[in-house]
């Protein structure tokens, strides 16, 4: 089968070994004579499956299951928005707003209490990480977005919040680079990006941080202790999502683990950044200081909107390069080069913008 250039935000692109595994397990996991979406998520056979993706998640982190929980819940991201200030804001919480997403955030968290917003670059479309942040000593948690698919920015260095907990929405760079893990109170993630298929978010607190600082206010399906009670089982989970998560942790382990795939995610972008920068009277990347610059989703301009919309069309037409369109709120050009993208895919698309910019400059 002859597969896409695919540079999808999300849903994204899978590894092949994955999806093969998972096409095997979706006719007859292990021999069962069933598919893995037939299964009783309490049989034995899905409840080690279940497990063992739990313990993954924590290896890969660097993190140990005695002090930490890992729970696959349903809703996206979004809903995590809601579910964190429900069970830990109880007098005020600082909100970094570096996108839409932390604006989703920072939106919900409102519904529920104070909500400080520390930091924003707003002022010129989200187009860099602020500095100089002044935290909240006494901020019940503090709340970023490591990276924004959007605007194609990420925060390179962790912030600094002294003994505040730390939370973070990691949806689309979680296990694209080695980070000290142990500094978050809790971390979610939605799977598309760099885990899974949608259908699953995987949260990850750290116990002592639950223990002490949940306010035991939420309602049931939004209470954390709900599902770390019942082992993230308290209802159905997404059975074959969880599947799928648990074969790309063993993938990522297999590649040499989080050192390897960063260098692999930083030579991929390397590659697309160096030929924007080499080339700024027809390419223009959005985010000027190379600190900044996300390594999961490169974003750049061409002169004209007119021609924006012909380069997509060509690339898909000639080169089966999909999803090159620019998030609908900004436009423009995004390549989503996730962990599971090739470099081949990368390499073709530098060289299909040499081309295009021959035939049109």
């Amino acid at each position: 089968m002859s597969r896409a250039n695919n540079f999808s935000a999300g849903p994204a692109i899978l590894p092949v070994e994955v999806l093969e595994e998972t096409s095997k397990a979706v006719k007859d996991f292990g021999g069962l004579g069933m598919s893995i979406m037939e299964m009783s998520h309490r049989s034995k056979e899905y409840d080690a499956v279940f497990v063992e993706t739990q313990n993954d998640a924590l290896k890969l982190m660097g993190l140990s299951p005695v002090d930490y929980t890992v729970l696959f819940l349903g809703g996206g991201a979004s809903l995590q928005f809601l579910m964190i200030p429900y069970n830990f804001l109880s007098g005020s919480a600082d909100y970094a707003n570096t996108g839409a997403w932390s604006k989703k955030a920072i939106k919900e968290a409102q519904w529920v209490g104070n909500c400080n917003v520390v930091a924003t670059s707003e002022d010129t479309t989200f187009n860099y990480i602020p500095k100089n942040i002044r935290w909240n000593a006494d901020a019940d948690y503090a709340h970023f977005t490591t990276n924004n698919t959007i605007y194609g920015t990420r925060w390179l260095e962790l912030p600094e919040v002294g003994d505040v907990p730390l939370i973070a929405d990691m949806s689309s760079d979680i296990y694209s680079r080695e980070i000290d893990f142990s500094k978050f109170s809790l971390i979610y993630a939605g799977a598309q990006k760099n885990m899974g298929p949608a259908g699953v978010t995987m949260v990850v607190i750290k116990n002592e941080f639950f223990e002490t600082k949940a306010t035991g206010k939420a309602p049931t399906m939004l209470n954390y202790k709900t599902h770390i009670d019942k082992g993230s089982m308290f209802n159905t989970p997404p059975t074959l999502p969880v599947y799928i998560v648990g074969r790309t942790f063993k993938w990522i382990m297999r590649q040499g683990g989080l050192a390897a795939i960063q260098e692999m995610n930083e030579q991929k972008a390397a590659l697309l950044y160096d030929y924007i920068d080499a080339n700024t009277d027809f390419y223009r990347g959005t985010v000027g200081d190379k600190n900044d610059r996300s390594i999961m989703n490169v974003t750049w301009n061409l002169p004209t909107a007119e021609l924006e919309a012909k380069f997509v069309a060509e690339a898909k037409a000639r080169y089966n390069m999909t999803n090159l369109k620019g998030h609908r709120s900004v436009g423009g050009c995004r390549a989503s080069i996730y962990n599971a993208c090739p470099r081949s895919s990368v390499e073709a698309l530098v060289s299909f913008m040499e081309e295009f910019m021959k035939d049109n400059k």
